[in-house]
């Protein structure tokens, strides 16, 4: 029985494949024999022509809206999943900070092993952060940077190359990919007329 009905649907599916017209025609372009199709108000009067050019000016005005939405999808997809992590590495961050705190607080102590462990730690971590696209705002001697800084102490300077340069840094920015998730808080040289 079961053999049967699937004759029956191979039969009814080969049927539909020869009882089709030998001479298929594209909707746009050509048909098989190489003439212009027609467009399908050819035969339309006046009126019935202007409401099909109007339906048919309306699909492909909502085709282009449905490809520009599938287009703005994919791009927020790529966005999501590039900075899906920025929420779980700004709560992440403050750790690492604290352990380079630490190591440049025990800098008296470099043969000690609990040094050695955190300086281990710190490089595991920086490596992880590398590997998941964070990079450390580099701010030290560099111009002041309003997208990635923020001021947070102006310090007078009587020489006028160091106006506008970062003289030290209180906390470290960071970075993931080209979207800044917390910017470096630091201390900028103000030239003192």
């Amino acid at each position: 029985m079961k053999d049967k009905k699937i004759d029956n649907r191979q039969q009814t599916t080969d049927n539909r494949k020869s009882s089709g017209d030998s001479k298929k025609k594209s909707f746009f372009g050509k048909n098989s024999d190489g003439k212009k199709n027609k467009p399908p108000y050819a035969k339309a009067s006046e009126g019935e022509k202007d409401e099909l050019k109007e339906m048919e000016h309306s699909y492909k005005r909502a085709l282009a809206d449905y490809q520009n939405l599938i287009k703005r999808t994919d791009v927020e997809k790529q966005d999501f999943m590039k900075y899906a992590n920025e929420r779980l590495l700004t709560e992440i961050l403050p750790v690492y900070d604290n352990l380079k705190l630490a190591l440049a607080h025990a800098n008296g102590n470099e043969g000690d092993s609990i040094v050695e462990g955190v300086k281990h730690v710190l490089n595991q971590f920086k490596s992880v952060l590398n590997n998941l696209g964070v990079e450390e705002i580099k701010t030290i001697g560099e111009k002041f940077d309003h997208h990635t800084m923020e001021a947070v102490e102006k310090k007078e300077t009587d020489d006028k190359k160091k106006d506008g340069i970062v003289e030290s840094e209180v906390m470290a920015g960071y970075r993931l990919g080209d979207k800044v998730i917390r910017a470096a808080r630091v201390v900028v040289y103000e030239y003192k007329k």
